[in-house]
């Protein structure tokens, strides 16, 4: 439920940016005057006691806390309990619900993820929905606000059947959001009276929270007015850069690796820039223009890429091992094309590299590999002699060529 395609030019939020769950994100809005539920997290069912207690409240909404969306219509693969999302009308229902949703794996329509943590939240009784996010927008040159009057719901949904009822409010990054600015995009988002300004004060806090804290985007859906007179944030999504992981430490510090695509994870530790594709053949390239390159002769040969992986123009031996081993233990990778043009990086340590890699972890599937540049003879010597069934094929079309054929 990205806002991101609302507009023209905005940053889309990238894959590999930080991803905090729901309670994670709530804890920061509330250090940053942002209006929240009340809430309590657990991670073992003998916690439940304590955190009912702490909430103070019958009915409570029971949410599996993992990095997906569609929490709500998931299905539990383990004991088929249906939703990941629930209003229980008692305590007693809490704990039933908790025990089916701990240690099992939530099923959703973007992913399989195992719940290791739940929240449980107050329920309260909305009077009305609105949408806000705040991201990047190139095309004003700075943060960009977005709300609707309606919220609660697919804001793409929203964009499609009136454009009208989304509201833009750039926000000039140099002289920042005012209260008069935040009051004014309250009340077109359709805050009126005293409800106005209390939900001005939390988008005041929300943009203190995209900017102090370098968010790529902070999206609240629904943003909403209660019976009670209280207007609170009731669902938040926010990214962080990873860039700033030296600025902002604590927050990167909550990262929940569990979540996340284990491959993704090891090629961090060794600083490699990978991201998970769904195709079949392997990469390892040096240079994101290269590896665009490559993949496109993959698809143009009637494979697909499974991976995007830059291992940088300096990498080591063994960050190409680690490389190799990431590829080799991926299930849908069938072939795996090896394609370093050595400038700095030289092509003798690449290929020492694939050859202990390959020794190592034992060669299991067909590899192709293409070398150019800085020592190239002395790095096709190392392979043509390490006794492996390594590829070696200099021209650069017909290396993509084979490592299609034999992914089929």
């Amino acid at each position: 439920m990205s806002s991101a395609s609302l507009f023209r030019g905005a940053h889309s939020v990238q894959k590999r940016f930080l991803n905090l769950h729901e309670h994670q994100s709530l804890s920061i809005f509330k250090q940053f005057g942002v209006t929240v539920p009340k809430f309590s997290v657990v991670t073992k069912i003998e916690d439940l006691d304590k955190a009912i207690s702490d909430l103070g409240v019958e009915e409570i909404v029971l949410k599996s806390q993992i990095l997906a969306g569609g929490r709500g219509l998931g299905t539990f693969v383990e004991n088929g309990f249906k939703g990941g999302v629930h209003v229980c009308k008692n305590h007693a229902q809490v704990k039933e619900y908790a025990g089916k949703m701990l240690g099992n794996t939530l099923q959703t329509k973007q992913n399989a993820l195992k719940v290791n943590q739940v929240m449980l939240m107050e329920k309260f009784e909305i009077v009305k929905e609105k949408y806000f996010a705040i991201l990047m927008d190139r095309g004003s040159g700075g943060p960009v606000m977005i709300g609707s009057k309606i919220g609660g719901t697919s804001i793409e949904d929203i964009a499609h059947e009136n454009p009208d009822a989304i509201v833009r409010m750039p926000v000039n990054v140099m002289e920042g959001l005012n209260d008069a600015k935040a009051l004014e995009m309250a009340t077109k988002m359709g805050f009126e009276g005293p409800q106005a300004q209390k939900a001005a004060e939390s988008i005041s806090g929300l943009y203190r929270v995209f900017m102090e804290c370098d968010s790529t985007m902070v999206e609240i859906n629904p943003f909403s007015e209660l019976k009670d007179g209280r207007v609170i944030v009731c669902d938040a999504k926010v990214n962080f850069d990873d860039n700033a992981e030296f600025r902002q430490q604590d927050i990167h510090s909550k990262r929940d690796y569990t979540q996340e695509d284990s491959r993704e994870v090891e090629a961090k530790k060794y600083d490699l820039n990978y991201i998970a594709l769904d195709g079949n053949v392997g990469c390892m390239v040096n240079g994101a223009g290269l590896a665009m390159s490559t993949m496109d002769l993959l698809k143009i040969y009637g494979a697909e890429p499974a991976n995007f992986l830059d291992v940088g123009g300096a990498a080591q031996a063994d960050q190409i091992k680690a490389a190799f081993s990431i590829l080799q233990n991926d299930p849908k990778v069938k072939a795996i094309i090896v394609n370093i043009f050595g400038g700095i990086m030289r092509c003798d340590v690449v290929a020492t590299g694939i050859v202990q890699a390959a020794k190592e972890l034992g060669l299991k599937k067909p590899l192709v590999v293409r070398l150019e540049g800085t020592n190239v003879e002395a790095g096709s010597k190392i392979l043509n002699e390490s006794g492996l069934k390594i590829e070696f094929i200099a021209d650069f079309s017909k290396a993509a060529q084979r490592a299609a054929a034999l992914a089929k």
